[in-house]
């Protein structure tokens, strides 16, 4: 697997990113401490946790467990130094982390000394804010989007004082860098303008929602990214497993995603199953296996992508993982194009 500069960061990283979200509840600890070890064999060096996973649910009796589940592996290996990892403290109205709290000074500086617990090290690389207090068109609330209600003063006062207060932990040793996830172009305009104005920390990468099926990022966001120097960390690559096909023909399969989630977090919409149709006869037609096209096709895009991929089973993780193996031929990419332009916003 190769590995890639993480940005301006100084870091370097897998290609790929492992996701821990289903450990806790749908995967048992040594499930997880199984996926660490086979993602560890294939050369992964890049891992995403958050203080609430795991998630369907997340749960206040659940928080932070996934978290504790990377942290015995750690301890149990001696293998911490090997990996980058990046967490993320929880944005206001998760009422299962600090009853819904935004995030505040005060409550980042709680939160990355409980996840610096849970993980049992002295150091965070990334540390990222889940999503912004004043709220974004992700998690399919593009459809509803209506930031007329934002007041841009106290956003960027918001902005500096978390700022500040990165740099207090960057200075104690207990974060090396700070990073965004689900945050617009705006908001990541803001936070780099602020942190340049006050010579405060940069922001280092953004993880958002991407993949053949949501494609919010490719415009405005992508030029900013390519600009600022600013990878991406793309969560939900295979849709929540809609690209895998599982899902197609509208069924939900015992155990899946969906059994706990009917509509996987608003993604089945009357039009998706023909994009997932689409995709998946590109694949057929190529003699593909549609979740490694879906994470080749990550590798070929005109800004710098860090997919993280997440497996409830050892076989799922290894498919994904041997995706890096998958090359794309021209007439591939240019049929995936196609379906795109039929199919633009299928959630």
């Amino acid at each position: 697997m190769r590995q890639k500069p993480l940005g301006r960061t100084g870091l370097t990283v897998s290609e790929l990113c492992l996701g821990t979200m289903t450990w806790g509840n749908r995967n048992t600890e040594a499930e997880g401490h199984a996926q660490l070890d086979l993602a560890r064999d294939h050369g992964v060096t890049f891992i995403d946790t958050a203080e609430m996973y795991p998630v369907l649910p997340v749960a206040a009796e659940t928080v932070g467990r996934s978290e504790e589940i990377l942290g015995t592996w750690f301890a149990k290996t001696g293998r911490r130094n090997e990996v980058v990892l990046a967490t993320k403290i929880s944005g206001a109205g998760q009422k299962a982390v600090r009853s819904g709290a935004p995030i505040t000074p005060e409550t980042l500086i709680r939160a990355v000394d409980a996840s610096l617990g849970r993980l049992q090290t002295d150091v965070i690389d990334i540390y990222q804010l889940h999503w912004p207090n004043r709220g974004s068109y992700h998690f399919r609330q593009h459809w509803d989007y209506d930031p007329s209600g934002q007041n841009p003063e106290e956003t960027l006062a918001h902005m500096e004082a978390i700022l500040e207060t990165a740099q207090v932990l960057i200075d104690q040793g207990k974060i090396r860098h700070f990073g965004l996830s689900n945050e617009t172009a705006w908001g990541v305009m803001r936070w780099l303008r602020t942190a340049e104005n006050n010579d405060l920390p940069r922001v280092a990468t953004l993880q958002n929602e991407y993949s053949l099926l949501a494609r919010l990022f490719d415009t405005d966001l992508a030029e900013v990214c390519v600009n600022e120097g600013i990878p991406l960390m793309a969560y939900s690559p295979l849709a929540t497993g809609l690209l895998s096909g599982k899902y197609a023909g509208n069924v939900t399969p015992d155990g899946s995603r969906r059994s706990r989630a009917p509509d996987l977090g608003g993604r089945i919409t009357q039009r998706v199953f023909e994009a997932v149709a689409a995709h998946l006869g590109i694949a057929a037609t190529h003699g593909l296996d549609p979740c490694q096209m879906a994470l080749a096709w990550l590798r070929t895009r005109p800004f710098t992508v860090f997919p993280i991929i997440g497996a409830t089973d050892t076989d799922q993780l290894k498919l994904a993982l041997t995706s890096v193996e998958v090359a794309l031929p021209p007439e591939v990419l240019d049929e995936i194009a196609l379906a795109h332009r039929a199919f633009p916003l299928p959630y």
